[in-house]
């Protein structure tokens, strides 16, 4: 039987061994990190001290750094180089969270800050996936492993998924005919699988050939399967948009056959379609709330995803009106001393809204919108920062996908897509750190700046 490496790339039996000689320790760590990233705490081993839970998922996140650090000490800091401005952001943002987390302790209102440090400390050891991916991640041979690796952990998520959705009570699943969490949660199995989508629609873009293709066709199908179980409607954003530009790169640089731009625009539209027919239930209850159709009693005393999400975002804006430059605090909005002096401006904006859609001293929904959230928290100052973040990750990927060569294009690209994609999602979910839509944003930052040999 050929090894993994010969199916993997295509390469004759001899040839494979060369190849899986060729994977660079630090690639190894990388990919065996993936699939504890991408696996929901709940099903992690966890060591509880006081106020900080340190999981597998820190186990190996913190590997890779180590790998990372040893790969800076014998070669240098040039795998970084092109990355220079997602760094610089990226730390200003940092910095600016980190001062988010003390000067709420200069006014009157309770506020849990040890509680926020350990999120914020956490939430910056996600990071630590970025420049991960540049230094190990140094030739092909590492990038078939990597993205192999995230594809087979996607297909066996998909399978999970499919298997809850035809009813198996399996793994925390949803029940028969719904949208279903895998073994991530719902949301963060829809950007598992939409980054493997991207894999599979920039290998065809790229017009690879050999076992390569066929894999990338198991990525595209299986990335749609689990995209559309997921369920997530803000994904469909990001996914429309990264397809999209992902097409785009393909035409200017002159190697998008009409096959490969056909499956791209068709993947982003079976996704699309399938979300909206999986969720038809909830946009039936959103247009019952914007006035399009009519309430039932059982509706209005249930908590309905969308009118929720419209609540939360109007407290969270809220929030920003009083704190407009600085925020209140990091994850303050979270805390019933800072939201509950919106609740009755809330209710009496949302009558019609289920009492169990608000947040209360026993609810603490958050705002579920980063960028409401970080506005909310942060402030102008923070949002501006973010935004400076995910332009440089944006701006660095889109230049080398047009113009570097092949290998480091392919890269960027990849990086765009990544996100993109993650930028969709975070339009209905707040910061959480440790979740695996941290790892998809991240690990989108690091293939966007990464240029392999």
């Amino acid at each position: 039987m050929r090894s993994l490496a010969a199916a993997l790339t295509g390469a004759p039996r001899g040839r494979a061994h060369s190849i899986a000689a060729d994977v660079t320790p630090g690639a190894l760590v990388l990919a065996i990190a993936l699939p504890v990233v991408f696996l929901h705490l709940r099903y992690q081993p966890a060591v509880v001290a006081g106020r900080v839970t340190f999981k597998l998922s820190d186990a190996v996140i913190l590997l890779a750094a180590l790998a990372a650090a040893a790969t800076v000490a014998r070669r240098g800091l040039a795998p970084l180089r092109p990355g220079i401005p997602v760094w610089v952001t990226g730390a200003a943002f940092f910095l600016w969270v980190g001062a988010a987390i003390f000067y709420p302790l200069l006014g009157p209102r309770a506020y849990a800050w040890k509680t926020h440090l350990v999120t914020a400390g956490e939430f910056a050891e996600y990071a630590l996936l970025a420049p991960a991916v540049p230094l190990l991640v140094r030739r092909r041979a590492d990038a078939i492993l990597v993205l192999g690796t995230l594809a087979a952990w996607t297909v066996v998520a998909t399978v999970v998924g499919v298997l809850q959705w035809v009813g198996w009570n399996i793994v925390g699943g949803w029940g028969q005919g719904h949208r279903e969490p895998s073994f991530l949660g719902t949301h963060d199995f829809a950007a598992l699988a939409g980054m493997t989508l991207g894999v599979g629609l920039l290998a065809l873009t790229w017009n690879v050939g050999g076992r390569l293709r066929a894999g990338a066709w198991i990525a595209v199908v299986t990335g749609i399967i689990g995209f559309v179980l997921g369920g997530a409607t803000s994904g469909v954003v990001g996914l429309v948009a990264a397809a999209v530009l992902t097409a785009f790169v393909g035409v200017r640089r002159g190697i998008a056959h009409r096959a490969a731009l056909a499956a791209a625009m068709t993947a982003a539209l079976l996704g699309t379609l399938g979300v909206v027919l999986l969720r038809s239930g909830d946009f039936a209850q959103f247009f019952s709330f914007l006035g399009v159709r009519h309430t039932s009693a059982a509706a209005a005393n249930n908590i309905e995803t969308y009118p929720q999400h419209t609540v939360l975002a109007y407290i969270g804006l809220r929030i920003w009106l009083h704190h407009p430059i600085a925020g209140a605090g990091f994850e303050a909005s979270k805390e019933f001393s800072t939201y509950g002096r919106e609740l009755a401006a809330a209710h009496d904006r949302f009558p019609h809204v289920s009492a169990k859609s608000f947040p209360s001293k026993t609810r603490d929904y958050g705002i579920q919108d980063l960028y409401v959230q970080v506005l909310a928290d942060l402030g102008v100052v923070g949002f501006g920062l973010l935004a400076a973040l995910f332009g440089a990750g944006i701006w660095v990927a889109g230049a080398a996908a047009l113009r570097a060569p092949p290998a480091a294009a392919f890269a960027a690209t990849l990086g765009l897509f990544w996100l993109v994609l993650a930028l969709g999602f975070w339009a209905t979910q707040d910061i959480v750190a440790g979740i695996p839509l941290d790892a998809v944003t991240w690990l989108g930052f690091g293939a966007a700046v990464t240029r392999p040999a």
